[in-house]
């Protein structure tokens, strides 16, 4: 169930950062990625945990 589940969310994050409309620098698009699959990451935790 939390493979599923972070699988999920990593697979929207990654794809709500390859298609943003801004255009962004590549440094920033990794730091954008890095900070939504952490913060998924601590959503997914949350629901375990509750």
């Amino acid at each position: 169930m939390k493979r599923t589940l972070f699988s999920f969310l990593l697979v929207a994050m990654v794809a709500c950062t390859i298609t943003s409309c801004r255009e962004k620098t590549p440094g920033e698009k990794i730091e954008d990625g890095m900070e939504d699959v952490g913060d998924g990451i601590e959503d997914a935790v949350d629901d375990v945990v509750n």
